[in-house]
């Protein structure tokens, strides 16, 4: 929230796209799913949600339920005119996911879009559902998890019973009542997370990191790129479906790899033969954030943001796709080990005893302040994020979900995000860039197919 500028909206989001046959009489309507909508609010609880920033943000903003809440402003409806194609539906997906959210509703939006008569390699007749929410509301397995609970897995599946207790809205409070609890909280905060730190021994593990630190390989200073400089308003975004199968298949070239090993060696080469196509391709080798889950096993994801990040490299000074995924494999395994040395969730943890104040200076500045290259090089230089989504079909109001994409968010130093969702045993992998940064996506997402390709070819070539 804090780190959000009017030229970079901090929020993500995803696209669905369904066939409506399964639907009771072979068609959806606004209306229809609207209530179908209303008939969850209460499964997905950050719906009717919204936040109150405290004066001076002398405390963290607050969540509130939102008294005038109301469905037709979140739950919107346009249509593609002819042919109604996938260049299209991507350019209309990247203008509305570059408008900035409403910040005094909950965070929000849906859209659904008509007309996608001519969307390669789906029935005639879809439509898609583009949901566009802001990350302070959910993260990525709270994403996916909440994507889950608000469909159905049949497609006459009966509504959800209703909540025990009756939803009821807020008022705003008062300026006097969120002075008075930022001053408790700013003094509480600290004290209770430092004795929780304490109690679970996450102070001396820090301690003993720093004093001798772990002898793992570290992913390098990320070198100056194209994706790393002041965004501007616009994006764009398109992606790439993989089979499922074939992916996990790719794990062979470098055993014991993961699914997300092969998904970062697929990025690495797409973005070695992007910017060799430019005449850009740096000697050493890109760097990407991986978002992590710091959710417990079995936690469910209800909403909020419980997320760390850990740096590898992506190897785009390697040639060869066999050695490039190993080499990604290895650089997996120590960013892992060095994230368990100490524990994501200590470093958030710790955060919280800086006060709200200064963490809201300090996320405004980082967000703003000029960016030099010749002084500072970028922390990373693309994210790449993967959810796995869920194997089994989806509906919604009826409408099987035939296809999932998902769409990151850019910043200042950061225009290119990459996320791959896994569904019904597919893999989409989708980019959303700053158009200025990336004027051509259709030729990223070719450069992200052959990359795919050098990995199968190595996967079928003997040692």
């Amino acid at each position: 929230m804090y780190s959000e500028t009017p030229l970079a909206p901090m929020s993500g989001g995803g696209l669905g796209i369904y066939d409506p046959s399964t639907a009771p009489g072979g068609k959806v309507t606004l209306k229809g799913l609207m209530s179908y909508l209303e008939d969850r609010l209460h499964l997905a609880p950050y719906l009717r949600r919204r936040i109150v920033r405290v004066p001076f943000d002398f405390d963290h903003p607050w969540w509130i339920e939102d008294e005038n809440f109301d469905i037709e402003f979140h739950v919107r409806h346009i249509a593609l005119p002819a042919p109604g194609d996938w260049r299209q539906l991507c350019i209309q997906c990247a203008r509305l996911i570059s408008r900035p959210l409403d910040l005094t509703k909950p965070l929000w939006e849906t859209y659904v879009i008509e007309g996608l008569d001519q969307v390669k390699d789906y029935p005639p007749g879809c439509f898609g559902i583009l949901s566009k929410v802001h990350h302070a509301a959910i993260d990525g397995a709270s994403g996916a998890d909440l994507a889950t609970i608000t469909q159905d897995l049949d497609p006459h599946a009966a509504p959800p019973p209703p909540s025990a207790t009756a939803w009821r809205g807020e008022p705003v409070p008062p300026s006097s009542q969120l002075m008075a609890r930022g001053a408790w909280n700013n003094v509480a905060r600290p004290v209770q997370t430092v004795a929780e730190l304490v109690r679970g021994g996450a102070i001396g593990r820090l301690a003993q990191a720093v004093r001798r630190p772990p002898e793992l390989a570290t992913p390098g200073t990320a070198p100056p790129t194209r994706f790393n400089k002041q965004v501007s308003a616009h994006r764009v975004v398109d992606g790439v479906m993989f089979d499922l199968a074939e992916i996990r298949a790719l794990r062979a070239v470098a055993p014991g790899s993961t699914v997300n090993d092969v998904i970062l060696a697929l990025e690495g080469g797409a973005l070695r033969t992007y910017l060799q196509d430019k005449g850009e391709l740096p000697a050493t080798s890109l760097t990407a954030m991986c978002p992590i889950s710091l959710r417990s096993t079995g936690e469910t994801a209800t909403g909020g943001n419980q997320v760390g990040a850990m740096i590898v490299s992506l190897h785009t000074d390697v040639a060869d796709a066999r050695q490039r995924l190993a080499a990604v494999y290895a650089s997996t395994t120590s960013a892992k080990e060095l994230q368990n040395a100490v524990g994501a969730r200590t470093l958030t943890d710790l955060s919280k005893v800086v006060p709200a104040s200064m963490a809201a200076l300090a996320g405004r500045m980082a967000a703003t302040m000029e960016i030099r290259y010749e002084n500072t090089p970028p922390p990373y230089n693309t994210v790449v994020t993967n959810v796995p989504g869920p194997q089994q079909p989806l509906y919604m109001d009826g409408a099987r979900m035939v296809a999932s994409y998902g769409f990151g968010m850019v910043h200042d130093n950061m225009g290119l995000m990459n996320v791959a969702t896994s569904y019904l045993g597919k893999v989409a992998v989708t980019a959303t860039a700053d158009r200025e940064m990336m004027p051509d996506p259709a030729f990223y997402t070719k450069c992200l197919q052959n990359s795919f390709d050098e990995l199968k070819a190595a996967a079928n070539t003997r040692t």
